[in-house]
């Protein structure tokens, strides 16, 4: 089984949210959708998927989300434009 950690972020690119799941499409579009009312991502709006990476080991994955979740903003603008420089929505690559 593959887990998944992924960034997302709002029309302004002004938030970003970092999480970790072991179904990609399906979490995306809980947040696209805004399926949880009072959630942070519901909140700020947050329907973009920009980043994510993938492994087998379910402990590397939540340590790799507190790791990037515990980095400044610049340094998480870096980790997405490494990989997704016109910070496009990926969304439809995990479809």
């Amino acid at each position: 089984m593959d887990y998944y950690v992924y960034m997302m972020t709002n029309s302004h690119r002004n938030v970003l949210y970092t999480g970790v799941t072991s179904n990609l499409q399906k979490r995306v579009y809980e947040h696209r959708n805004h399926l949880d009312k009072g959630s942070f991502t519901a909140r700020y709006n947050i329907e973009y998927l920009v980043y994510f990476e993938s492994t087998s080991d379910v402990k590397a994955a939540i340590e790799r989300e507190k790791q990037i979740k515990g980095w400044n903003r610049k340094r998480k603008n870096n980790l997405v434009e490494s990989k997704n420089p016109e910070w496009k929505d990926l969304y439809e690559e995990v479809l």
